[in-house]
């Protein structure tokens, strides 16, 4: 029945937005779908920010729209946030902290933190969870899969742009951030990764006071990334940092696979040495080995303006249909690249780009792949970060450096030194098992059984040879009856 009522607000709020005007010719369409959303709640304002990185699927006036959604909610009452932090560490207030600030810091859709302090003087950022929160996710999460289900069953383009998938992604990364002991881990991973690094840095984690409701970090201190002036004021090289965070983003997506995908300006500060500061690692996104190479060689390829690989590329991937010409493709490609090279960030917007590419890859039927979807939105998030720090960063002569080096890394003699050093403890198990192996291998009588498998088949060849030596014979006899009688 609550499902049923919710569906029907969606209806009105739907009618009360107009949005069964979506029409191009309606200037107003793309504010009123993101009020729309920001009416119906948190749910749906998370899923209109991952749609808006969804170009091949909207127009890029909506896109840009959605990309303005703000997931910033009211707090909850700080005596259930209190409650719950007793309830899941099991434990007093006063016996977990020194000191508990009842005042939130933030507040978002999920969650909201308060700031503490330990008994040993620790400072600590507290993360809780919203009471309820998981019954609403699952109830507008089922709604989203049965709209999905149904564009891509009555939609043109549904099997194409797969929008079950982006919802199963989507729901996917609600789950993870539904479990604060995950993102707690998401967190460890990455200060894991960036041990020791100039670059980031990541708040450490307080196991013993983390649960699946309540998470307990390091407190972090450091300007936001939004105010430049003020940076500028502490004497931060903001070229410098522009770069650095290009480094960082392409140091995780290639080398680790693993990447901060919420890297909007909320969840980042810059502490006084010049250092990035990461904070809220609920979405985070993971690539395949197959996955790195794939977009290693077509960044490699599109900064060499090597299109031609890069459509052999999607061929190889199986992402364009088979019988597509390469040279056509390749020629499409050209089109939409070759114009913005040599150009400072600027003058270069992805959100058009990536729109003429997805127009593109309409044409030649590409399949959209939703595990890239984390990574679409991750690059616009560079790109707005980018443009407000360093508008005159050339982020094409800032990522190749770093991206041929990795590649040298993996296909070069480093990658075979690499692979040696990774596969040497297998390697050092299994070696002095080897004669035994063999010894086992030339004592089993393999041919044995083989031969005598031979021997069972020609058996019964041979009785199949006689009975139709038998039917021959009797068939005979038969034909010889009926002649003497006729």
């Amino acid at each position: 029945m609550s499902r049923l009522f919710r569906l029907a607000r969606i209806l009105a709020v739907g009618v009360r937005y107009r949005l069964h005007d979506l029409s191009a010719s309606s200037s107003t369409r793309g504010r009123r779908l993101r009020e729309a959303l920001e009416t119906l709640g948190p749910i749906f304002v998370k899923f209109g920010q991952i749609l808006s990185t969804r170009r091949d699927l909207l127009p890029l006036d909506i896109a840009d729209e959605l990309a303005k959604l703000q997931d910033q909610v009211p707090p909850f009452s700080s005596d259930l946030a209190v409650a719950e932090v007793e309830r899941s560490l099991g434990q007093r207030l006063d016996q977990l902290f020194a000191g508990f600030d009842q005042t939130p810091v933030a507040s978002a859709s999920i969650a909201q933190v308060h700031l503490g302090q330990l008994h040993d003087g620790t400072e600590v950022a507290v993360k809780v969870l919203r009471p309820g929160v998981e019954a609403a996710v699952a109830r507008d999460v089922a709604l989203l899969e049965t709209g999905a289900a149904l564009a891509e069953r009555w939609w043109a383009e549904g099997r194409r742009l797969k929008p079950r998938e982006v919802v199963a992604e989507f729901a996917r990364h609600l789950d993870e951030e539904l479990d604060l002991m995950r993102e707690a881990a998401n967190a460890s991973q990455l200060g894991r990764n960036f041990t020791g690094s100039p670059l980031l840095l990541v708040p450490a984690v307080y196991w013993d006071l983390c649960a699946q409701r309540v998470m307990v970090m390091e407190r972090m201190r450091g300007t936001p990334i939004s105010q430049v002036q003020a940076l500028r004021e502490k004497g931060i090289d903001i070229p410098a940092l522009a770069k650095a965070g290009v480094e960082i983003f392409f140091t995780q997506v290639f080398r680790d696979g693993f990447f901060h995908a919420d890297m909007h300006p909320g969840n980042i500060l810059v502490a006084d040495d010049g250092r990035y500061i990461a904070l809220d690692f609920g979405i985070m996104g993971a690539l395949t080995e197959v996955d790195k190479n794939y977009l290693a060689q077509n960044f490699l390829a599109f900064f060499n303006r090597d299109y031609k690989r890069v459509a052999q590329a999607h061929l190889d991937a199986g992402w364009v249909p088979p019988g597509t010409r390469v040279d056509e493709f390749e020629a499409a490609i050209r089109a939409v690249c070759e114009p913005i090279f040599a150009k400072p960030l600027r003058e270069i917007y992805f959100g058009k780009l990536l729109l003429r590419l997805f127009q593109t890859s309409r044409r030649f039927n590409v399949e959209v792949q939703p595990q890239l979807v984390m990574l679409q939105k991750t690059l616009l998030n560079i790109e707005g970060l980018g443009r407000e720090l360093d508008p005159e960063l050339d982020l094409w002569q800032t990522a190749k450096p770093f991206l041929e080096r990795w590649m040298g890394e993996q296909v070069g003699w480093r990658g075979l030194v690499r692979t040696v050093r990774h596969e040497a403890p297998f390697w050092a198990a299994t070696l002095p098992q080897l004669p035994r192996l063999v010894h086992r291998a030339l004592a089993e009588d393999r041919l044995g059984g083989l031969q005598l498998a031979l021997e069972r088949l020609a058996a019964l060849q041979a009785r199949r040879n006689r009975l139709l030596q038998a039917l021959v014979a009797l068939v005979a006899v038969i034909l010889g009856i009926l002649a003497n009688r006729l």
